[in-house]
């Protein structure tokens, strides 16, 4: 078998869509027993007490009664396509969108109430 490059493999990836690439790495994980997840370094809270965060991770939690309405709403906030959203509400609870400051996290968790599903961060 002829070795790959990191350039054949980065234009491979560009070919894929998110569920191919999300079913490509759980299966790198499970092939060599790693995990994708960054590590998280944990800081000192601050002498005067926490501080709300100014940007955080929508992940949604539970869907709800109107899956069609929550698609829309993922589609709508990440720009993904109707297959990456539908699964990424299929495999709830997940990630919506990371790096989001706060007012705008507030509005989209007003559009999921609106369409019946749950979010946090």
């Amino acid at each position: 078998m002829a070795k790959l490059s990191a350039k054949d493999i980065i234009d491979s990836l560009k070919e894929m869509s998110m569920l191919e690439i999300k079913d490509l790495i759980e299966a790198i994980e499970t092939e060599f027993g790693v995990s994708a997840a960054a590590p998280v370094a944990v800081a000192a809270a601050p002498a005067g007490g926490a501080a709300a965060p100014s940007e955080v991770t929508v992940t949604l939690k539970d869907v709800g009664g109107n899956k069609v309405a929550v698609i829309k709403v993922v589609r709508e906030i990440t720009g993904l396509g109707l297959m990456e959203a539908k699964a990424l509400v299929d495999n709830a609870p997940s990630k919506v969108k990371e790096g989001v400051k706060l007012a705008d996290a507030e509005n989209m968790k007003k559009q999921f109430a609106e369409a019946g599903a749950t979010v946090e961060w």
